[in-house]
Parts: C-alpha cells; structure tokens; sequence
C-alpha cells in the first residue's frame, strides 16, 4: 500500500520488520533461541505483528471476552496445558492459535476470516461463495458454542460490516464530489508525484474511476496513502483503513465494545461529520474566491520538500523520467489492481 511503498525506509520500521524480516519464518513464533512449542502455543505469540492502526487483532482479542478468559486463567495449568498440542488442547478459553491454527494446522489463512480485504470490501461477506469459510468457522466455534450461536455472530459482524461500508462510502462521495468539482486542494497535478510516478488521485482505486478529473488513464489506479494529500483524502484513508478496521477486528474477536467506542463505528462517525465540515469550508472559501476573482494557486511545499524528494514517485521521474513503477516492475503481481478489469478488482 502506497502509505508504506512510496515512504522512505525510516519511516515504515513497524511495516518492513513484520512484512519481511519476520513474515512466515519459523523462528517469528518459534522464538530464535528457544524454540519451545509451548512458548509458541501462548497468544501472545502473535502480538509483535498483529497489532496496531490498521490491523487491530491483539488489541480486539485482548480486551474482548476470550482475551479476558485467557489472561485471567493463562496462569493455571489445569485451564491452559500447555504442554498439549494443539489438536488434543482443551483450553478454558480460545487462544489466537487454537482458533486460526486448528489442531495444529501451519496454514493459518485456512482459518482467517479474512476474506474480504479486513473487512474494508464492500463485498458481501455472507454471500455463497462464502460458505466454505463460513462452515469452517463455525465448527472452530461449535467447540464451545452452539452452531446457531456461532452462525449468529457472524452474522452480526457482517452487519456491522454493512453499516461500516454505508458511512464510508458516504465519505468517499463528499471528498469524490471536491475533486470532480475542482474544489479539493490541493489537486493531483499540483502535487508531487505519487508512489508510482504519476498524478493519480489517492482514493482513485482500481480500475473504474476513469474520468480525467481524477488523474491517470483510463485503468490507471491510485492507492491508499496519508502523505501530501488534503485533509479529506486523510481522514477518508483513516476512516476506512483504521476505524472500519476496528469494527470489523472487534466484531471477529468477541470484542463489541472496542468495535463501538475505541474508535470504531463512532470514530467513523466522527470522520465523516469531519470530512462533510470540511468540504463544505472549502466550498465556501471556493465560492468567496469566485465573486471576489482570486485565483488559487498551490503553495510550493505540495510539490517539493526535502522529505517529500524521500518519496517513490519523485525518486522515479528523476531518475527514470518518462517511467512508472509499472514500466520498471513489469510483473507487478502485488499490484494486480492496475490492469485488473473493473469486475475482477
């Protein structure tokens, strides 16, 4: 995503420790120096990567029900063994690898719910295609639980996945509207290059916004950052890449509260009662602006900076001018956005 790719290396430690130096490596759950299978049956395992702003698993698992079970009980061997493998582990509570590692299973996306993009997709999660996933959760729950109950809840975490995409896409309109009305400042083409060398609108994602105003080709997608934009555009990445996100980790972790307050589904509220005081700011300083004949032009500091010079896409026109990152990465695999077809992306 653009918000780490196109930044310089100090700035995305937290990204590049978990996202290279430890991702899928035995000795990221293992531990290096001790290697103890009991060490790596702890939920706290996963904490060192799963976490944070835009991928809160440990901070909903901890605070949510089944975290409080495991905290107050990891203590006592006779409600968390943890010399058992997972596939005989009779826990009091579920830990992060008795759920997403089921009887021992390495392959942990075979129980991720995540199946469409952390929740941010407005797909629907409850769709057919689907059931595969959805059964094999619900007999991870059935441990515990009724199937109904488990059916039930994730039904609730897709509503509330719903309503989450209702404010989003609310809030993607309002700062959408700015842009095709000329009145977002700054503009792409007043800014400097983005992560891939171009002027392509940041929340122009994938390959059904073709119109002009937005930048690019016809195609050509943005992508998600927080850096050199307007407001709108920053506060609409959060919206959906942070607190979106909250709703749906809180949801699938048991932890309803953390969905609701922590800056979930009332911090959505809040962006969006932000992102619509904004704009309409701008509209009327736009509108004064008019009747008065000033003409806006954008400071300097959009488009050059020392730091800003740090960044992928001004990187790429100064060195490979006439480039894109696609031209020098023509395999792009990671970004299969770019050339996707509308219906696919």
């Amino acid at each position: 995503c653009a918000w780490s790719i196109e930044r310089p290396p100090g700035d995305t430690a937290g990204c590049t420790f978990c996202h290279t130096s430890s991702e899928e490596r035995c000795s990221t759950c293992h531990q290096r120096h001790q290697f103890d299978p009991k060490v790596a049956r702890h939920a706290e395992q996963c904490k060192t990567c799963h976490w944070g702003k835009d991928h809160r698993d440990w901070e909903a698992y901890d605070i949510g029900l089944h975290g409080v079970v495991y905290q107050v009980n990891k203590w006592d061997p006779k409600q968390f063994d943890w010399t058992k493998k997972l596939a005989d582990a009779d826990y009091v509570g579920p830990t992060c690898q008795y759920c997403h590692m089921r009887g021992g299973h390495h392959n942990v996306q075979r129980f991720g719910t995540v199946y469409t993009s952390m929740g941010m997709s407005m797909a629907d999660r409850g769709a057919p295609i689907w059931k595969e996933k959805r059964d094999r959760w619900t007999s991870v729950c059935d441990d515990c639980h009724s199937p109904r109950f488990a059916r039930e809840d994730l039904q609730a975490l897709d509503e509330s996945v719903k309503d989450a995409g209702l404010k989003y896409r609310e809030t993607f309109k309002v700062a959408e509207d700015l842009i095709k009305d000329g009145v977002a400042d700054p503009m792409p083409k007043d800014l400097c290059p983005d992560w891939s060398g171009q002027h392509i609108w940041s929340l122009k994602i994938g390959a059904y916004h073709g119109g002009p105003e937005y930048g690019g080709k016809t195609g050509e997608s943005g992508e998600f950052r927080m850096s050199n934009c307007t407001d709108v555009e920053r506060l609409c990445f959060e919206s959906v890449g942070y607190f979106q996100t909250y709703i749906y980790k809180g949801m699938a972790h048991g932890s309803w509260n953390d969905a609701t307050y922590s800056d979930g589904s009332f911090g959505m509220d809040r962006w969006l009662v932000n992102v619509k005081q904004d704009a309409s700011q701008a509209r009327r300083l736009a509108a004064l602006e008019k009747k008065v004949g000033v003409t806006w032009v954008p400071e300097s500091f959009w488009k050059t900076g020392e730091w800003l010079d740090q960044l992928t896409g001004p990187y790429i026109v100064k060195n490979h001018p006439g480039k894109t990152i696609f031209d020098l990465c023509p395999d792009p695999g990671w970004l299969d956005t770019h050339h996707a077809p509308a219906e696919e992306v």
